[in-house]
Protein backbone atom coordinates (compact mmCIF):
# COMPACT_ATOMS: atom_id res chain seq x y z
CA UNK A 1 0.00 0.00 0.00
CA UNK A 2 1.56 3.35 -1.01
CA UNK A 3 2.45 5.80 1.75
CA UNK A 4 -0.19 8.62 1.91
CA UNK A 5 2.46 11.36 1.73
CA UNK A 6 3.60 10.09 -1.66
CA UNK A 7 0.18 10.83 -3.15
CA UNK A 8 0.21 14.45 -1.95
CA UNK A 9 1.67 17.37 -3.93
CA UNK A 10 4.05 19.78 -2.14
CA UNK A 11 2.33 22.29 0.15
CA UNK A 12 3.81 25.25 -1.81
CA UNK A 13 2.03 24.01 -4.95
CA UNK A 14 -1.29 23.98 -3.08
CA UNK A 15 -0.73 27.46 -1.60
CA UNK A 16 0.13 28.83 -5.02
CA UNK A 17 -2.93 27.16 -6.55
CA UNK A 18 -5.28 28.47 -3.85
CA UNK A 19 -4.00 32.05 -4.20
CA UNK A 20 -4.20 31.94 -8.02
CA UNK A 21 -7.70 30.44 -7.88
CA UNK A 22 -8.89 33.06 -5.41
CA UNK A 23 -7.51 35.98 -7.44
CA UNK A 24 -7.86 34.32 -10.86
CA UNK A 25 -4.47 35.84 -11.53
CA UNK A 26 -0.96 34.44 -11.35
CA UNK A 27 0.40 37.98 -10.96
CA UNK A 28 -1.75 38.87 -7.95
CA UNK A 29 -1.10 35.47 -6.38
CA UNK A 30 2.64 36.09 -6.79
CA UNK A 31 2.37 39.49 -5.09
CA UNK A 32 0.52 37.95 -2.16
CA UNK A 33 3.03 35.11 -1.76
CA UNK A 34 6.12 37.30 -2.39
CA UNK A 35 7.08 35.22 -5.43
CA UNK A 36 7.59 36.02 -9.08
CA UNK A 37 4.76 35.49 -11.54
CA UNK A 38 6.81 32.86 -13.33
CA UNK A 39 7.38 30.97 -10.07
CA UNK A 40 3.64 30.74 -9.42
CA UNK A 41 3.05 29.71 -13.02
CA UNK A 42 5.60 26.90 -12.65
CA UNK A 43 3.95 25.75 -9.42
CA UNK A 44 0.58 25.52 -11.13
CA UNK A 45 2.06 23.69 -14.12
CA UNK A 46 3.76 21.19 -11.79
CA UNK A 47 0.52 20.67 -9.86
CA UNK A 48 -1.39 20.05 -13.11
CA UNK A 49 1.21 17.48 -14.11
CA UNK A 50 0.90 15.88 -10.67
CA UNK A 51 -2.90 15.46 -10.86
CA UNK A 52 -2.90 14.82 -14.59
CA UNK A 53 -5.57 17.42 -15.40
CA UNK A 54 -5.63 21.13 -16.33
CA UNK A 55 -6.77 23.26 -13.39
CA UNK A 56 -7.05 26.59 -15.21
CA UNK A 57 -8.23 27.63 -18.63
CA UNK A 58 -5.75 30.27 -19.72
CA UNK A 59 -7.52 32.93 -21.74
CA UNK A 60 -6.24 36.22 -23.10
CA UNK A 61 -5.43 38.30 -19.98
CA UNK A 62 -7.62 36.14 -17.75
CA UNK A 63 -7.82 32.80 -15.96
CA UNK A 64 -10.85 30.55 -15.48
CA UNK A 65 -10.95 27.51 -13.22
CA UNK A 66 -11.71 24.25 -14.98
CA UNK A 67 -14.16 21.82 -13.42
CA UNK A 68 -11.19 19.93 -11.96
CA UNK A 69 -9.78 23.20 -10.59
CA UNK A 70 -13.08 24.08 -8.93
CA UNK A 71 -13.26 20.65 -7.35
CA UNK A 72 -9.72 20.88 -6.00
CA UNK A 73 -10.26 24.41 -4.66
CA UNK A 74 -13.30 23.29 -2.64
CA UNK A 75 -11.01 20.93 -0.75
CA UNK A 76 -7.75 22.86 -0.66
CA UNK A 77 -9.07 26.21 0.67
CA UNK A 78 -10.60 24.89 3.92
CA UNK A 79 -7.69 22.49 4.50
CA UNK A 80 -5.16 25.35 4.33
CA UNK A 81 -7.28 27.32 6.81
CA UNK A 82 -7.39 24.33 9.16
CA UNK A 83 -3.60 23.91 8.92
CA UNK A 84 -3.06 27.59 9.77
CA UNK A 85 -5.38 27.35 12.78
CA UNK A 86 -3.81 24.10 13.98
CA UNK A 87 -0.33 25.63 13.72
CA UNK A 88 -1.44 28.66 15.73
CA UNK A 89 -2.85 26.44 18.48
CA UNK A 90 0.39 24.44 18.65
CA UNK A 91 2.46 27.61 18.96
CA UNK A 92 0.24 28.71 21.83
CA UNK A 93 0.70 25.36 23.56
CA UNK A 94 4.48 25.78 23.35
CA UNK A 95 4.76 29.37 24.56
CA UNK A 96 1.62 29.88 26.63
CA UNK A 97 0.09 32.87 24.80
CA UNK A 98 1.00 33.84 21.24
CA UNK A 99 -0.43 36.98 19.65
CA UNK A 100 0.18 37.46 15.93
CA UNK A 101 -0.26 40.93 14.46
CA UNK A 102 0.05 42.15 10.88
CA UNK A 103 0.24 45.85 10.12
CA UNK A 104 1.80 48.38 7.77
CA UNK A 105 5.53 49.05 7.80
CA UNK A 106 5.01 52.68 8.82
CA UNK A 107 2.63 51.91 11.72
CA UNK A 108 4.93 49.17 12.99
CA UNK A 109 8.15 51.18 12.85
CA UNK A 110 6.82 54.57 13.96
CA UNK A 111 4.06 53.69 16.43
CA UNK A 112 3.86 50.06 17.53
CA UNK A 113 7.45 48.83 17.92
CA UNK A 114 8.74 51.84 19.94
CA UNK A 115 6.13 51.25 22.64
CA UNK A 116 5.78 47.45 22.67
CA UNK A 117 7.93 47.29 25.81
CA UNK A 118 5.06 48.95 27.69
CA UNK A 119 2.69 46.18 26.63
CA UNK A 120 5.26 43.57 27.63
CA UNK A 121 5.52 45.10 31.11
CA UNK A 122 1.77 44.75 31.57
CA UNK A 123 1.51 41.30 29.97
CA UNK A 124 4.92 39.60 30.20
CA UNK A 125 3.56 36.14 29.32
CA UNK A 126 2.14 37.20 25.95
CA UNK A 127 4.44 36.41 23.03
CA UNK A 128 3.76 39.18 20.47
CA UNK A 129 4.76 38.50 16.86
CA UNK A 130 4.56 41.45 14.46
CA UNK A 131 4.61 41.13 10.68
CA UNK A 132 4.90 44.44 8.80
CA UNK A 133 4.10 44.62 5.09
CA UNK A 134 2.59 46.97 2.53
CA UNK A 135 0.65 44.04 1.05
CA UNK A 136 -2.93 43.31 2.09
CA UNK A 137 -3.04 40.05 4.04
CA UNK A 138 -5.85 37.54 4.48
CA UNK A 139 -5.60 37.20 8.27
CA UNK A 140 -7.78 34.09 8.36
CA UNK A 141 -5.78 32.22 5.76
CA UNK A 142 -2.39 33.39 7.01
CA UNK A 143 -3.23 32.63 10.65
CA UNK A 144 -2.98 36.14 12.14
CA UNK A 145 -5.04 37.11 15.17
CA UNK A 146 -5.53 40.71 14.10
CA UNK A 147 -4.52 43.37 11.61
CA UNK A 148 -3.97 47.10 12.13
CA UNK A 149 -4.57 48.88 8.84
CA UNK A 150 -5.53 52.30 7.52
CA UNK A 151 -8.27 52.77 4.95
CA UNK A 152 -10.94 55.28 3.90
CA UNK A 153 -13.41 55.61 6.75
CA UNK A 154 -16.30 54.41 4.61
CA UNK A 155 -14.42 51.27 3.55
CA UNK A 156 -13.68 49.76 6.95
CA UNK A 157 -14.86 46.13 7.14
CA UNK A 158 -17.75 45.17 9.38
CA UNK A 159 -16.65 44.84 12.98
CA UNK A 160 -13.48 46.92 12.51
CA UNK A 161 -12.44 48.90 15.61
CA UNK A 162 -11.64 52.57 14.96
CA UNK A 163 -8.31 53.68 16.43
CA UNK A 164 -7.27 57.11 15.16
CA UNK A 165 -8.02 59.39 12.25
CA UNK A 166 -5.37 60.50 9.79
CA UNK A 167 -4.01 64.05 9.61
CA UNK A 168 -1.14 65.47 7.59
CA UNK A 169 1.19 68.31 8.51
CA UNK A 170 4.62 69.33 7.26
CA UNK A 171 7.21 68.24 9.84
CA UNK A 172 10.95 68.69 10.27
CA UNK A 173 13.59 68.14 12.90
CA UNK A 174 14.84 70.78 15.35
CA UNK A 175 18.22 70.67 13.63
CA UNK A 176 16.64 71.48 10.27
CA UNK A 177 14.73 74.41 11.81
CA UNK A 178 17.95 75.73 13.35
CA UNK A 179 19.74 75.56 10.00
CA UNK A 180 16.80 77.28 8.28
CA UNK A 181 16.95 80.18 10.75
CA UNK A 182 20.70 80.47 10.30
CA UNK A 183 20.25 80.62 6.52
CA UNK A 184 17.41 83.15 6.92
CA UNK A 185 14.92 80.85 5.21
CA UNK A 186 11.68 81.32 7.17
CA UNK A 187 9.13 78.59 7.88
CA UNK A 188 6.14 80.75 8.70
CA UNK A 189 3.64 79.87 5.97
CA UNK A 190 3.25 77.13 3.32
CA UNK A 191 4.61 79.43 0.59
CA UNK A 192 7.96 79.44 2.44
CA UNK A 193 8.47 75.79 1.43
CA UNK A 194 9.76 77.02 -1.95
CA UNK A 195 13.06 77.75 -0.20
CA UNK A 196 13.44 74.27 1.31
CA UNK A 197 14.13 70.61 0.55
CA UNK A 198 11.01 68.45 0.56
CA UNK A 199 10.98 64.70 1.20
CA UNK A 200 8.78 62.74 -1.20
CA UNK A 201 7.34 59.23 -1.15
CA UNK A 202 7.89 57.45 -4.48
CA UNK A 203 4.43 56.30 -5.58
CA UNK A 204 4.43 55.39 -9.31
CA UNK A 205 1.19 53.35 -9.07
CA UNK A 206 -0.79 55.92 -7.07
CA UNK A 207 -1.03 53.63 -4.04
CA UNK A 208 -0.72 56.50 -1.51
CA UNK A 209 -2.27 59.55 -3.20
CA UNK A 210 -3.09 61.12 0.15
CA UNK A 211 0.62 61.41 1.10
CA UNK A 212 1.37 63.75 -1.77
CA UNK A 213 2.97 67.17 -1.67
CA UNK A 214 1.07 68.41 -4.77
CA UNK A 215 -2.23 67.32 -3.17
CA UNK A 216 -1.28 69.04 0.10
CA UNK A 217 -0.33 72.25 -1.71
CA UNK A 218 -3.70 72.24 -3.48
CA UNK A 219 -5.51 71.74 -0.15
CA UNK A 220 -3.57 74.65 1.36
CA UNK A 221 -4.20 76.92 -1.63
CA UNK A 222 -0.56 76.87 -2.73
CA UNK A 223 -0.86 74.85 -5.94
CA UNK A 224 2.10 74.96 -8.31
CA UNK A 225 4.69 75.64 -5.62
CA UNK A 226 8.15 74.29 -6.50
CA UNK A 227 10.62 73.49 -3.68
CA UNK A 228 14.30 74.34 -3.71
CA UNK A 229 15.16 70.62 -3.73
CA UNK A 230 13.71 67.16 -3.23
CA UNK A 231 14.69 63.74 -1.89
CA UNK A 232 12.54 60.73 -2.77
CA UNK A 233 12.21 57.39 -0.96
CA UNK A 234 10.41 54.12 -1.66
CA UNK A 235 8.92 53.61 1.82
CA UNK A 236 7.20 56.07 4.15
CA UNK A 237 9.30 55.09 7.17
CA UNK A 238 12.38 56.05 5.12
CA UNK A 239 10.84 59.46 4.44
CA UNK A 240 10.34 60.00 8.16
CA UNK A 241 13.81 58.74 9.04
CA UNK A 242 15.25 61.33 6.65
CA UNK A 243 13.13 64.02 8.34
CA UNK A 244 14.36 62.96 11.79
CA UNK A 245 17.94 63.20 10.51
CA UNK A 246 17.40 66.79 9.36
CA UNK A 247 17.53 66.10 5.62
CA UNK A 248 14.36 68.00 4.74
CA UNK A 249 10.66 68.54 5.40
CA UNK A 250 8.19 65.65 5.19
CA UNK A 251 4.44 65.29 5.18
CA UNK A 252 3.90 63.80 8.63
CA UNK A 253 1.02 61.49 9.48
CA UNK A 254 0.52 63.06 12.90
CA UNK A 255 -1.65 60.23 14.24
CA UNK A 256 1.35 57.91 14.32
CA UNK A 257 4.02 60.51 15.12
CA UNK A 258 2.85 61.44 18.61
CA UNK A 259 6.04 60.45 20.44
CA UNK A 260 8.33 62.24 17.98
CA UNK A 261 6.24 65.43 18.07
CA UNK A 262 5.88 65.54 21.87
CA UNK A 263 9.57 64.82 22.47
CA UNK A 264 10.65 67.59 20.09
CA UNK A 265 12.42 65.23 17.71
CA UNK A 266 9.98 66.52 15.08
CA UNK A 267 8.09 69.82 14.82
CA UNK A 268 4.79 70.35 13.00
CA UNK A 269 4.91 73.51 10.89
CA UNK A 270 2.43 76.33 10.27
CA UNK A 271 -0.09 75.16 12.91
CA UNK A 272 -2.28 73.65 10.18
CA UNK A 273 -3.15 69.98 9.85
CA UNK A 274 -5.00 68.55 6.88
CA UNK A 275 -7.68 66.12 8.03
CA UNK A 276 -8.03 63.09 5.76
CA UNK A 277 -11.10 60.91 5.32
CA UNK A 278 -9.01 57.95 6.50
CA UNK A 279 -8.33 56.20 9.79
CA UNK A 280 -6.49 53.28 11.35
CA UNK A 281 -8.56 50.27 12.41
CA UNK A 282 -8.12 46.95 14.17
CA UNK A 283 -9.57 43.99 12.27
CA UNK A 284 -9.93 40.78 14.30
CA UNK A 285 -9.82 37.24 12.94
CA UNK A 286 -12.83 35.00 13.51
CA UNK A 287 -12.68 33.56 17.00
CA UNK A 288 -10.04 36.02 18.20
CA UNK A 289 -12.60 38.07 20.16
CA UNK A 290 -12.81 35.40 22.85
CA UNK A 291 -9.06 35.18 23.55
CA UNK A 292 -7.97 37.25 26.57
CA UNK A 293 -4.56 38.17 25.13
CA UNK A 294 -6.23 39.61 22.02
CA UNK A 295 -8.66 41.64 24.12
CA UNK A 296 -5.79 42.85 26.31
CA UNK A 297 -3.74 43.95 23.29
CA UNK A 298 -6.61 45.82 21.62
CA UNK A 299 -7.49 47.56 24.91
CA UNK A 300 -3.83 48.52 25.36
CA UNK A 301 -3.59 49.99 21.83
CA UNK A 302 -6.72 52.03 22.42
CA UNK A 303 -5.39 53.32 25.76
CA UNK A 304 -2.15 54.34 24.07
CA UNK A 305 -4.10 56.20 21.37
CA UNK A 306 -6.10 58.08 24.02
CA UNK A 307 -2.92 58.91 25.96
CA UNK A 308 -1.33 60.21 22.75
CA UNK A 309 -4.30 62.48 22.14
CA UNK A 310 -4.43 63.82 25.70
CA UNK A 311 -0.67 64.41 25.92
CA UNK A 312 -0.74 66.12 22.54
CA UNK A 313 -3.45 68.49 23.76
CA UNK A 314 -1.38 69.37 26.84
CA UNK A 315 1.71 70.06 24.72
CA UNK A 316 -0.24 72.26 22.30
CA UNK A 317 -1.73 74.28 25.18
CA UNK A 318 1.76 74.88 26.61
CA UNK A 319 3.02 76.06 23.24
CA UNK A 320 0.08 78.45 22.85
CA UNK A 321 0.76 79.89 26.31
CA UNK A 322 4.46 80.39 25.52
CA UNK A 323 3.60 82.14 22.25
CA UNK A 324 1.06 84.37 24.03
CA UNK A 325 3.60 85.25 26.74
CA UNK A 326 6.23 86.17 24.17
Amino acid sequence: MPHPARSLPPLDFLRGFEAAARHLSFTRAAEELFLTQSAVSRQIQALEEFVGLPLFERRHRSLVLTEAGQSLLRTVAPVLEQLAEATRRLRETRTGHVLTVTTTISFASMWLVPRLSRFRKEYPRVDVRVSATTQLVDIEREGYDLAIRDCPEGNAPAGAIHLVGEHLAPVCSGEYMKEARAARKPLVQPADLRHHTLLYLHDPTGKWPWISWPAWFEAMGAGGLMPAGTLTFGQYDQVMQAALLGQGIALGRTGILGDALRSGRLFALFGRRQQLARAFYVILAAGAHSRPEVTAFVDWVRREIVADREEGQVVRKRKRKRRAAS
